[in-house]
């Protein structure tokens, strides 16, 4: 297959639990819904045409959630993809109610989950989710009772495979010890990982490793910095640098890079093409150390 034509594929593939194979560079959906994550987008049209380019261009993993809109990010996934290809996978998440601008807010309650996996199934048009994500932990519920919801819904079909998100290790090792713990979707990117120590862990263990905020590159992107002049070697933008570099970072990582513009998911995507050196990989590490 010509690069230029499918690049998410340059990326390589990672299998989630054992059976669940996905290109490494995803797509992340929040930005197709409104300002804040709230409401339609502005062009619905426009969030149709990125949904079925990134497929075109290679992409097989899709992150979405329940909050995202709420619901808008999901029932746009439908409408520009359903029937899926079979290759894709949807990766949604439930536990962080949005019920307004600025404001969020975990619930774990048993039941509470159980509605909003119905309510995702419904909006996707799916039987069962490949992937459903506990968007945050409830301090206020058991985290048996959480985790322990997410199974019985494993064992009536409604989902294949349970992931975490913004967790620690402890809490992986915890939630691991009630049902398989196949992905870990914590804050990450070139100029803030705090979640180093997990993402560590998740390579050892074989759980994939999916950095929301994947693109803040911040104070390095000024034009007399490392990474703008390491993109300007490269002939590519800084942007698509510190993609490949989450890349080479981890064979666990799964970068979802999102945008409401095909024009910039096609300058994202097209950062899978780009090779580092192992010396490049070492100065973009220690740059921003």
């Amino acid at each position: 297959m010509n690069p230029d034509q499918r690049p998410a594929l340059a990326a390589g593939r990672y299998t989630l639990g054992g059976d669940l194979t996905v290109t490494r560079l995803g797509f992340g959906s929040k930005h197709l819904t409104g300002p804040g994550a709230l409401g339609a987008p502005e062009d619905p049209a426009e969030a149709v045409r990125v949904l079925r380019r990134a497929s075109d261009l290679g992409v097989t993993f899709i992150d979405t959630a329940d909050c995202y809109g709420p619901m808008i990010a999901e029932q746009l996934i439908r409408k520009a993809l359903h029937p899926y290809p079979d290759d894709l996978v949807i990766a949604t998440k439930a536990g962080l109610a949005h019920p307004g601008p600025g404001r969020w807010h975990p619930v774990g309650r048993p039941e509470y989950l159980r509605g909003q996996v119905e309510l995702s199934l419904r909006n996707l048009g799916l039987e069962r989710i490949d992937l459903f994500q506990l968007h945050r932990i409830d301090p206020l519920v058991p985290l048996v009772d959480q985790i322990g919801a997410l199974r019985l819904l494993q064992e009536e079909g409604k989902i294949r495979h349970v992931g975490l998100s913004e967790v620690s290790v402890e809490e992986v090792e915890a939630a691991a010890r009630i049902t398989p713990v196949v992905s870990v979707q914590n804050l990450y990117n070139l100029t803030d990982r705090t979640a180093e120590p997990l993402l560590d862990h998740a390579t050892r263990h074989g759980i994939g490793f999916i950095p929301w905020f994947p693109l803040d590159t911040g104070r390095l992107t000024r034009r007399d910095g490392h990474l703008a002049t390491l993109a300007r070697q490269h002939g590519v933008t800084p942007s698509q640098l510190a993609l490949a570099w989450l890349l080479r970072r981890s064979p666990a990582m799964l970068p979802i890079p999102g945008t409401s513009c095909v024009a910039h998911l096609e300058e994202n995507t097209r950062a899978a093409v780009i090779a580092l050196s192992d010396t490049e990989l070492a100065t973009l590490t220690a740059m921003a150390v």
